[in-house]
């Protein structure tokens, strides 16, 4: 089951993008509906760097807790240059 990434309901607005203009003629000659066709990419695109930065926050996570466990049993590294 695919995890909605965006509002589809919100609403839309103008954009100013920079875009190669061969490309966006070639694109609208295929299409009668451009931002359609650019918004699905753009969701895939979207979704998949919040797929990512959320593997890397439960990694992040991971790794804390186990270096927790570490410190907790058998102090921290620093301990044996700690002049306090």
């Amino acid at each position: 089951m695919a995890i909605a990434v965006y509002d589809r309901s919100a609403p839309k607005r103008a954009l100013t993008q920079s875009i190669n203009v061969d490309l966006v003629v070639q694109a609208r000659e295929l299409t009668s509906n451009l931002s359609a066709h650019v918004e699905a990419p753009f969701a895939a695109f979207v979704a998949e760097k919040k797929s990512i930065l959320e593997r890397n926050r439960h990694e992040l996570q991971r790794a804390t807790e186990e270096s927790t466990v570490f410190v907790r049993e058998h102090g921290s590294f620093a301990d044996e240059f700690s002049t306090l």
